[in-house]
């Protein structure tokens, strides 16, 4: 029977991951994928599991058929799940918010909230029953709850990897939900196959299992899981006629058809268009810089340059290379198979060489060099296009133009209405030019602003006359770019206003692990479609780590002294304080990881489940390393606080080295090293975190607890830190901070705790 347990427990902790990185794929294809959402999706569902540890689970365990109610709750999770990720589709239709249309933190927060609700508190109370199960046939006490957090922890590690490697690549999203519950409902039915069926609620609950199996099966095999993936498509489409939808491991592409007009979708956000693309916006994008060179030759297009930007380039014939750089080959299969004569001569002209690689690995990697390289991403709006507005990557770029070469980027740019947030985005990436390139020229307009940096005095000296001499000269037919067009967009009272405009705003520079362009991008956003919260971003801008350091002194000034009478209450409380703030550095050292390698890499959509891997086979092993020896332990309290010094020094400490590691040459052997560190540092966090559980437990029950109330509230504690984590990680800390910042702040929020709990008098228990 103890097998069986231990079998359950096991694919407790494999649905919940699974079930986790299947509803957080799904919201990052509806929330545009905007790695920020992830502190808080996984924030949003570590609460609800505490709520359902905390409170459904300690209802549930003083059952008197406790076997039977933990089917019940599985079953109902189960199918929580499939309601969950259709719920999660239709999600911008239900709120009123337009295909294309991002969404802010204040909805993105609410909805997710509502919809991970039934899953994560069902999957939540399985702990604390699972414990309690665990207990009445293994005979121990003190242990149980360690080895049920290893058991759930392992099952997480093998979910991670399962995921990653054969349900999103080969499965979609209901197919593998439907699989997942089919599998819970085998291993519970085998799990109350040796129980004694004396009442009715006993005998019931195997005949629903039994009935659950046919129909999950019925799901997978009659192709019905299949079917209700196209209904939801449909129905988060909003009947548009959508000819492919598929998942790859960069983000999800959709393509959208009507009249023999193709829209191509990347994460819910519209980028490509053919055969007729939006034409004022790529001939300007296309025709401005090269008629600003003498002699464009060689181009190096990042992204963006299928659907009109390679077709205008190649009118110049003095083109002689264009390199196409486009990470997803998915994307340039798609525009084959869905041809059209604008793509097809792009594509297939001899002149165009397709690169399917991430630009910035590009730039790294190869040694040639160019006149013109263009950006076709329209704005930093997450991480894996913020590493494209970045010093470090206007830094690359220079060393690969030739002389009097052009960088050539786009921002979001208005001519009548000029917000704050607009003007922060605007200046902080022209400082950021600025801090690199001798000369920058910027073109404004309504809806985007063309910022062309060179060395090259030349690109200051553009004017009317000599774009137009250049235009004829060429002989290229536009439809927009005409002499006319040319004067007023070239009118020497632009630079001015452009000063004007830049007046009184941001002068921070933007940067791979301080990402405050992504910031103002963001706020930018949520001034348009959420107007309430500007007030409150503009707060979080003025954050610092002076200030972050003033307030943690603060809190220690505070309780030295006007809390020295409370001093044995708070140490009683100290223990799942210590939890809670492990919690919460647990979450951030997460979110800090997948920051870095999505600012590296750019496609971390598909790496999640592995980082996820390596940080629970850490937490595992610790949780399981410490279990083993806890008996032989004469201190636990020793041992606990030694690792809360560990973790206060891996806090501070390991964003240094990747900065360290960030100046490292480029080359294959360097970046299958840098994944390899990830994966390692993911793993001592998980190693480093999940030790102190068990210590936590064994000081809480050497303290008189019950032993269901311990693993209650300490597993409610550490989520309740992960809540914290997730949303102060995401929303401020990593945005506004950076890297560096946040495992200071991090550092700084563990030695306050750690100094509560170790100025006790009489503090052992």
């Amino acid at each position: 029977m103890k097998k069986r347990i231990c079998t359950a427990i096991l694919t407790m902790g494999f649905s919940g991951l699974v079930a986790e990185i299947l509803l957080l794929r799904e919201f990052l294809i509806v929330f545009s994928g905007n790695e920020l959402c992830i502190g808080i999706i996984l924030a949003n569902w570590l609460i609800l599991e505490a709520f359902g540890c905390f409170f459904l689970g300690r209802k549930a365990e003083k059952s008197e058929n406790r076997l039977e109610t933990f089917t019940v709750i599985t079953i109902l999770f189960s199918l929580s799940l499939l309601m969950a990720i259709f719920l999660t589709r239709i999600l911008k239709g239900a709120i009123g918010i337009s295909i294309g249309e991002s969404i802010g933190f204040l909805p993105m927060f609410y909805s997710s909230l509502l919809i991970l609700s039934p899953v994560s508190i069902l999957h939540g109370a399985l702990f604390p029953l699972s414990c309690r199960i665990y207990s009445m046939y293994s005979g121990r006490d003190a242990s149980s709850v360690g080895r049920v957090y290893v058991y759930e922890t392992v099952g997480t590690i093998i979910g991670g990897i399962v995921c990653t490697h054969l349900f999103i690549p080969r499965l979609n999203t209901f197919q593998a939900s439907s699989g997942l519950a089919m599998l819970n409902f085998v291993v519970c039915l085998v799990l109350l196959a040796p129980c004694r069926k004396t009442g009715r609620f006993q005998k019931t609950v195997p005949v629903i299992l039994s009935l659950l199996v046919l129909f999950s099966g019925y799901l997978i095999f009659a192709s019905l899981a299949d079917k209700l993936h196209h209904y939801s498509i449909t129905a988060q489409w909003k009947n548009q006629n959508v000819v492919h939808y598929q998942n790859s491991q960069y983000g999800n592409i959709c393509i959208m058809e009507n009249q023999g007009q193709y829209i191509f979708f990347q994460d819910g956000i519209p980028n490509i268009i053919t055969p007729v693309p939006d034409m004022p916006s790529v001939e300007e994008f296309v025709h401005l810089p090269l008629l600003a060179h003498p002699h464009p030759a060689k181009l190096l297009i990042l992204s963006g340059g299928a659907g009109g930007v390679i077709h205008e380039a190649l009118k110049h014939s003095s083109v002689e290379t264009i390199e196409y750089a486009e990470l997803d080959p998915l994307l340039l299969d798609l525009l084959r198979k869905f041809p059209t004569p604008l793509t097809e001569s792009e594509l297939n002209d001899r002149r165009v060489r397709i690169r399917h690689i991430d630009g910035c690995l590009l730039l790294k990697t190869t040694r040639n060099t160019y006149d013109l390289i263009l950006i076709g991403i329209p704005e930093p709006s997450n991480l894996q296009t913020n590493r494209f507005f970045t010093k470090e990557f206007f830094s690359l770029a220079k060393t690969r133009l030739n002389k009097g070469g052009i960088l050539v980027i786009g921002l979001p740019g208005s001519l009548t209405y000029l917000n704050e947030e607009l003007k922060n985005l605007n200046s902080c990436i022209f400082n950021t030019l600025k801090s690199v390139f001798s000369h920058i020229r910027v073109i404004p307009g309504d809806g985007r602003n063309l910022f062309l940096s060179s060395d090259s005095r030349d690109i200051s000296a553009i004017d009317r006359m000599r774009i137009t001499e250049r235009l004829t000269r060429r002989n290229i037919r536009a439809d927009v770019i005409v002499p006319w067009h040319i004067e007023k967009k070239l009118h020497h009272g632009w630079q001015d206003w452009f000063s004007r405009f830049l007046e009184g705003a941001s002068q921070k520079i933007n940067s791979d692990f301080s990402p405050v362009g992504l910031f103002y991008s963001i706020s930018h956003w949520n001034a348009l479609f959420a107007p309430s919260l500007c007030r409150l971003f503009r707060q979080f801008e003025r954050i610092s780590l002076g200030g972050v350091v003033l307030f943690f002194v603060i809190v220690l000034v505070l309780y030295f002294f006007f809390f020295r009478s409370e001093r044995m209450r708070l140490f009683r409380a100290g223990i799942p304080l210590s939890v809670i703030t492990t919690g919460f550095a647990g979450m951030i050292f997460d979110l800090m990881l997948i920051f870095t390698f999505q600012s590296v890499y750019g496609y971390v959509f598909s790496w999640i489940g592995l980082l996820v891997a390596a940080f629970m086979a850490g937490a595992a092993c610790g949780a399981m390393l410490i279990t083993l020896i806890l008996e032989r332990i004469k201190d636990c309290f020793k041992l606990f606080i030694k690792i809360d010094l560990a973790i206060i020094c891996f806090a501070v400490g390991w964003p240094f080295m990747f900065l360290a590691l960030q100046a490292y040459p480029g080359g294959p052997g360097a970046f299958f090293f840098f994944r390899m560190i990830i994966l390692v540092i993911s793993f001592v966090c998980g190693l480093l975190t999940g030790s102190q559980f068990p210590l936590a437990n064994k000081i809480c029950l050497g303290n008189g607890t019950g032993l269901s109330r311990t693993a209650g509230l300490l597993y409610a504690s550490d989520l309740l830190g992960g809540w914290f984590g997730g949303i102060a990680g995401a929303v401020v800390l990593l945005p506004v901070l950076g890297l560096t910042g946040t495992g200071i702040t991090v550092g700084l929020l563990k030695l306050t705790s750690f100094i509560v709990i170790t100025t006790q008098p009489g503090r052992h228990p």
